[in-house]
Parts: C-alpha cells; sequence; structure tokens
C-alpha cells in the first residue's frame, strides 16, 4: 500500500502535474475567454458560450466542459466543431478554480 501513497503524494504525479501546467480562473473568466477564443473561430462570429460546468472528480487540467452555447446566426456544424478546437486547447491551458 505504501506505494500508492507515493505516487500519489509523488511531485511529478499527472494530477499535480496538471495543476502546475495550467492557470486557475475563476469562472466569469473562463467563459470570458472561452467567448473570445469561439468568436475568433471561422463561422462562429455570433455563437456564444452561456455556461461552463466543472467536471465531477477532477482537480485541475480540463476539469471543465462547454455545456450550452448560443448558436446566434452561425451555423451548429461550425459551432460544434469550433467547441471541440477551443475546449481542447483552453483544457491545456486553463482550469477552473473552485469558487
Amino acid at each position: 500500500m505504501s506505494g500508492t501513497r507515493d505516487a500519489i503524494s509523488a511531485p511529478h504525479s499527472p494530477v499535480t502535474a496538471a495543476l502546475m501546467s495550467t492557470t486557475a480562473k475563476n469562472h466569469s473568466e473562463l467563459i470570458e475567454i472561452a467567448n473570445e477564443a469561439l468568436r475568433s473561430q471561422p463561422g462562429c462570429e455570433t455563437a456564444r458560450v452561456v455556461a461552463l460546468a466543472p467536471l465531477p472528480n477532477t482537480s485541475g487540467g480540463r476539469n471543465w466542459e462547454i455545456p450550452n452555447v448560443l448558436l446566434g446566426d452561425s451555423l451548429i456544424s461550425d459551432v460544434d466543431r469550433a467547441v471541440i478546437t477551443v475546449h481542447h486547447r483552453l483544457g491545456r491551458q486553463f482550469h477552473l478554480a473552485g469558487d
């Protein structure tokens, strides 16, 4: 059992590495960043992220998701592709800080 405890508390464990490699942002900051990134994608100028949701049982890295987006005049296929791209890219940079 001590091997398990050592792996959890090791400074280079995956959880620790994820927290160290991403920047904490609160909910409103992350929505603003996600909106800017989404609107910069082709065909998504009028789309808007309306919510972010924390993922259960995660503590860092991609610990959030984009469950709802308003399409505006954008096509759903453009927005769908863009949300996946934006979430993947931003998830490498930011984690959702606890309130």
